[in-house]
């Protein structure tokens, strides 16, 4: 069983960034496809970006398409979503899941589930 874990979300300003860390426990994330996605209070779960497990591949909604983006560290322990350029609207708890990514970030398509780090984006 895929145990994911989330880390890095906290408090920052408006125009500020944050890094986000997905992390399975036990074993590495080589070669497995992770998406991320984002809540809201009162909204659904919306993808935001993905990065595919055995090519590389990112994808990113248009929401954050050149404000995010996403990196593996050297040992496949982690993998990470960058978030920059940070806004009000960004301001969600954030999801990693596995194993999937394409032209989209589709929930139905993930069967692992990290608990989520909380973002908040806030002068």
């Amino acid at each position: 069983q895929l145990q994911l874990v989330e880390s890095g979300g906290g408090l920052v300003r408006p125009g500020g960034s944050l890094r986000l860390a997905c992390a399975a426990s036990g074993v590495t994330l080589e070669n497995i496809s992770i998406g991320w996605f984002r809540q809201a209070p009162g909204k659904d779960r919306e993808g935001v970006a993905c990065i595919g497990g055995m090519t590389g591949a990112r994808y990113y909604a248009d929401s954050v398409k050149g404000r995010f983006t996403q990196s593996r560290d050297d040992t496949n322990k982690e993998v990470y979503l960058h978030l920059n350029d940070l806004k009000p609207e960004d301001t969600a708890v954030y999801y990693c899941a596995a194993d999937a990514c394409g032209m989209g970030v589709h929930r139905i398509w993930y069967k692992h589930w990290g608990k989520g780090t909380q973002v908040t984006v806030s002068s």
